[in-house]
């Protein structure tokens, strides 16, 4: 029994043996599939490493340079703006009231009618001084003939001479009364200041007229002016006859103009001066009381060296920028160029020192790049 025990054992012993050879050539062949593909991909890895090397060789850059984009420095012809809001005005907006008191016998004019400067408006009730010019002619012919024969008797060394003065002083007297009785029949008469458009009838027919009561607003729009705050900041930069342009946002128009002229006196509160530029208004699109922006240019300077802002940094020593150099091995490098600035505006600043006609500045890619650093141009 222990006989037939150890046989059955070295049989499956000899059994199992055998089924693991036959398993062994398979687990090393997956092993070396796995060891040729490591290799590949490290083949892959050195042949790209090999083009880089190859293209740093033929391009003569660094492998540590910057990718940067530059431009060549040009003169330009550089303007500097400023902008105010301003508003619409007329010297031609005017109340319309007679200057003797009556009622409004009749009104010959209605709201938005065009008028010319000495038009009959409306006319009073001028009864009463008729009937006292009437009266006033009666007696003055009256007192005509009177000195006409005290004159004639004062010829003959007829009369005294007090009697002549006299009536010849009642006659003048009369004619002075006469004529101003007629001037406040022609005062009677409502009449049109200036040429425009009845822009508001303010009375009616039958109500009492006088020189303290309002009857019309007429308004000319031909000539208009428009007038803005601006700092006292540019003072002297702003001068009688520049030329200004005028955009009506809710318009949409855009009108030239000149300045007119510039107030003599700064405000003490808000620190601004005022200035007028005119405009011409023959369309009468504009009218009073209107929001403008004024955009006014106060600097000028021709074949001027400009940079975008961002490019100007600073330090310790002043401002700076980076610029393009070629080292002694012809390689591309950044160099740290200190400038002078004068105007910034727009985004735009003025170099006035330190950079020439030419000059290759870094305009992309500067803010990785330090004094010396290779660089690599697009």
């Amino acid at each position: 029994m222990i006989r037939l025990f150890i046989l059955l054992s070295l049989l499956i012993s000899a059994i199992l043996a055998e089924g693991c050879s036959a398993n062994a050539p398979a687990d090393e062949q997956e092993m070396k599939k796995e060891q040729l593909e490591n290799y590949r991909k490290e083949l892959n890895d050195l042949k790209a490493k090999i083009v880089d090397l190859e293209a740093e060789l033929n391009s003569g850059t660094p492998a540590n340079a910057v990718n940067v984009e530059i431009s060549a420095l040009q003169p330009v012809n550089f303007e500097q703006f400023i902008e105010a809001s301003g508003i619409v005005s007329t010297d031609q907006n005017i109340i319309v009231s007679p200057e003797t008191p009556g009622i409004i016998q009749s009104i010959l004019i209605k709201e938005g009618d065009d008028v010319k400067k000495g038009q009959i408006l409306a006319k009073l009730n001028t009864e009463s001084i008729r009937q006292s010019i009437e009266e006033i002619k009666v007696n003055l012919q009256l007192a005509t003939t009177l000195f006409q024969r005290r004159e004639k008797l004062w010829e003959q060394n007829i009369g005294s001479e007090v009697e002549l003065l006299q009536a010849e002083s009642n006659m003048m007297a009369l004619q002075k009364k006469l004529q101003g009785l007629e001037a406040q029949m022609d005062m009677a008469l409502v009449k049109a200041p200036i040429s425009g458009v009845v822009d508001d009838l303010l009375q009616k027919q039958g109500e009492m007229a006088g020189p303290a009561i309002p009857f019309a607003r007429i308004v000319n729009l031909e000539e208009i002016y428009i007038t803005a705050d601006v700092s006292e900041e540019y003072l002297n930069k702003i001068n009688q006859g520049d030329s200004v342009d005028v955009f009506f946002p809710v318009l949409g128009i855009l009108k030239k103009a000149t300045i007119f002229r510039t107030s003599a006196v700064i405000d003490p509160d808000s620190r601004t001066f005022s200035i007028r530029a005119d405009l011409k208004n023959n369309d009468l699109s504009l009218q009073p009381n209107l929001m403008g922006e004024m955009r006014m240019r106060i600097s000028h300077i021709p074949d001027a060296l400009v940079v975008p802002s961002i490019l100007v940094k600073k330090d310790f020593n002043g401002e700076f920028l980076f610029v393009v150099s070629t080292d002694e091995n012809d390689i591309s490098r950044a160099e740290k160029r200190y400038i002078t600035t004068g105007i910034k505006d727009n985004n735009n600043t003025v170099v006035t020192n330190g950079l020439m006609e030419g000059t290759k500045i870094i305009t992309k890619g500067f803010a990785q790049v330090t004094n010396g650093s290779a660089l690599n141009i697009n």
